[in-house]
């Protein structure tokens, strides 16, 4: 009794002329297959599932400046100078307006009453060189008078009654201009 096993063993290739062609279609097929691919990778407009990344507006985006255009400023035209309010919100209510770092919050009077005991000049040194965990000028970059304004907003919130100091004229802002520039 003779078992299927037991009988010679055949291929699918039976002559060398089979064997010739397996062989090319072996190494044939799957460079044609690395070819398409490639060309795939590599085709433009390739619709991307919800992404816009290679759009001219994001490129623009991405490789545009950080800080964008600087920002001058001349000191002798009064309008370009901040008002006090607009100095604190946009430097001072960081820390300010939550009490952060141990800075007195604005509006409070307890906080607030040794400090205006300090009196103007003392509290505008104060802002202007740094105090405790505060920069100078609170890391900003105003003008000694804009920074003026805000300390008297801040000061007139908490209790104390400064007046608004007086805007510098035009050959000390100049010199101020100048002295800021360096």
């Amino acid at each position: 009794m003779t078992s299927d096993h037991d009988a010679p063993h055949e291929g699918p290739i039976k002559t060398p002329k089979q064997l010739i062609w397996a062989v090319v279609f072996a190494f044939l097929v799957p460079i044609i297959g690395i070819i398409l691919l490639a060309n795939y990778v590599a085709a433009e407009n390739k619709p991307a599932a919800g992404s816009d990344g290679m759009s001219a507006e994001a490129i623009a985006k991405r490789i545009a400046p950080v800080a964008g255009a600087p920002e001058v400023k001349d000191a002798s035209d009064l309008s370009t100078l901040k008002t006090g309010e607009q100095v604190f919100t946009a430097q001072c209510a960081a820390c300010h307006a939550t009490g952060a770092a141990g800075a007195p919050k604005i509006g409070d009077a307890a906080a607030w009453g040794p400090r205006l005991a300090q009196g103007f000049d003392g509290l505008l040194h104060s802002a202007l060189k740094g105090k405790g965990a505060m920069s100078p000028q609170g890391g900003g970059d105003f003008s000694d008078f804009e920074i003026a304004r805000a300390v008297v907003h801040l000061a007139n919130q908490g209790g104390g009654k400064f007046a608004e100091p007086k805007a510098p004229v035009a050959a000390d802002a100049a010199s101020a201009a100048a002295s800021a520039a360096q």
